[in-house]
């Protein structure tokens, strides 16, 4: 039996020794994998959902005040070719790591299992070595966070909560996730219990009132210092955050080389140019 703290090394030397493990069948972990990408292909691309406004167990670790503004159909920021080419190949990575998790000789199971509680529905990734798993790709900067086991302390997208309803819905008192680092290839695993951490029903008793509740939740995120410059950001959240400008209507763009930066207070100008249409429609 393959033990879930060797999936890491065990996915590494089937890239090192370009061959699966022993006893693996390795056409039917092929065969799965290419219907995986056909998948994505058909139903990540090429067709068109509906937008739902619906609490999803994918978002119940999300700030109060995203999912109000969700709920009630606030206009949401539309997402640039970028994003959605990252959301995209985000899909095909972790689909691939699964296959790799397979091919060496881990056991997979429960992917996308639907998953619900206190009637709130989302679908999990999988079950590996019995172990609720959970496939994120991440920055170099958001894979440190796993690795060195900080998801705790900085979880701006709520990836322990989504986790922690799986694990409600599967009877499980622990998961953890298998990471891989999107720009330098690293993969990492980090796991949590939950057993003394407050019941996951509780949150979502909580958000499914808060939504229906007129009263706007308080705002997510201070402001953060831009250097010395006495300007003010955005917090990194708020940054990637759709419902941005619902928050800061006056929020102002500017090109730095490391991407768009959004200042709420400037007191002195950048030196680099501003983007005047960053919130019009793409």
């Amino acid at each position: 039996m393959k033990k879930i703290e060797d999936l890491v090394d065990d996915i590494y030397k089937v890239l090192v020794k370009n061959e699966a493990a022993e006893g693996v069948d390795v056409d039917k972990i092929v065969d799965n994998f290419g219907e995986a990408m056909k998948n994505i292909l058909k139903n990540q691309l090429l067709t068109k959902h509906e937008e739902s406004n619906a609490l999803r167990m994918s978002s119940i670790g999300k700030q109060d005040r995203y999912l109000w503004y969700r709920h009630r159909n606030y206009k949401a920021e539309s997402m640039t070719p970028a994003t959605l080419m990252k959301f995209l190949y985000g899909h095909a990575t972790e689909e691939l790591v699964l296959a790799l998790a397979a091919l060496s000789g881990h056991e997979v199971t429960h992917q996308q299992h639907k998953a619900e509680v206190n009637g709130i529905k989302g679908s999990m990734d999988c079950v590996i070595d019995g172990m609720l798993i959970d496939v994120k790709t991440a920055s170099s900067f958001g894979f440190k966070k796993f690795k060195e086991g900080n998801i705790r302390n900085d979880d701006p997208f709520g990836y322990i909560d989504q986790l922690r309803g799986y694990a409600e819905s599967l009877g499980h008192e622990e998961g953890g996730w298998l990471v891989i680092d999107k720009a330098a290839g690293h993969l990492c695993t980090h796991f949590e219990n939950f057993k003394y951490d407050d019941p996951i029903t509780e949150r979502i008793d909580y958000l499914k009132c808060m939504v229906k509740d007129d009263n706007i939740p308080e705002q997510c995120y201070d402001l953060v210092p831009e250097g010395k410059s006495g300007n003010m950001k955005l917090a990194m959240a708020c940054s990637y955050c759709i419902y941005k400008q619902h928050c800061f209507p006056d929020v102002k763009v500017f090109a730095y080389s490391t991407g768009p930066r959004f200042l709420a207070k400037v007191e002195n100008y950048p030196k680099v140019p501003e983007i005047y249409d960053y919130f019009d429609d793409k």
